[in-house]
């Protein structure tokens, strides 16, 4: 575990392989952590709303699979959009930078603007949102698993087996956490 505290641009993964739990098996990008908490979004979680039902001029923008991903269970009716630029020397309106050339765009911009902007877009209804200290404590219980991200982690096309990936990418325990059973009854 890591000495250094939580920053944006890290992966926590979870290291709960069971339950019915939001978290168990979640991949969360941090987008912002300090003295007054910490959120992020979840990679790995798909939305029962349909991305063309809330937000339908940004369905052509986002990466595949075009949907809309479940970010979290704080502010579900709110969005957040994960972009990367794709040209990392400009700084296109509405867009906030978290890591090298990945951030955030407002979905206020007009679509017209980020067309062309982006290399990849990704849309998140909710986020996962820690209180002061909240996340520390958890990583002291050993509720995550701290890694670094790829943009191939933020933008993935299969985002269902995400968390078995990034565990068996880690190596060590995780690793071994990776090979938990879908079903644990039928083990």
């Amino acid at each position: 575990m890591s000495v250094e505290p939580p920053a944006a641009g890290e992966l926590l993964v979870s290291t709960s392989g069971r339950g019915a739990d939001f978290f168990d098996q979640s991949v969360v990008l941090l987008l912002d952590c300090d003295q007054d908490g910490a959120l992020g979004v979840t990679l790995n979680k798909l939305s029962t709303t349909s991305l063309d039902s809330v937000l339908p001029q940004w369905t052509q923008l986002v990466a595949p699979p075009r949907v809309l991903f479940a970010g979290g269970p704080v502010s579900p009716q709110g969005a957040v959009c994960v972009a990367k630029l794709s040209n990392p020397s400009e700084e296109p309106p509405g867009w906030r930078p978290v890591m090298r050339d990945v951030g955030l765009l407002h979905l206020d911009t007009p679509v017209e603007l980020a067309t062309g902007g982006y290399t990849d877009l990704r849309i998140f209804a909710g986020y996962s949102g820690w209180a002061p200290g909240q996340l520390d404590d958890e990583l002291a219980r050993g509720s995550w698993f701290r890694m670094d991200s790829r943009d191939e982690d933020i933008f993935t096309a299969q985002p269902a087996g995400l968390w078995r990936r990034v565990l068996r990418r880690h190596g060590g325990a995780p690793a071994l956490l990776s090979t938990w059973p879908a079903d644990p009854e039928l083990n």
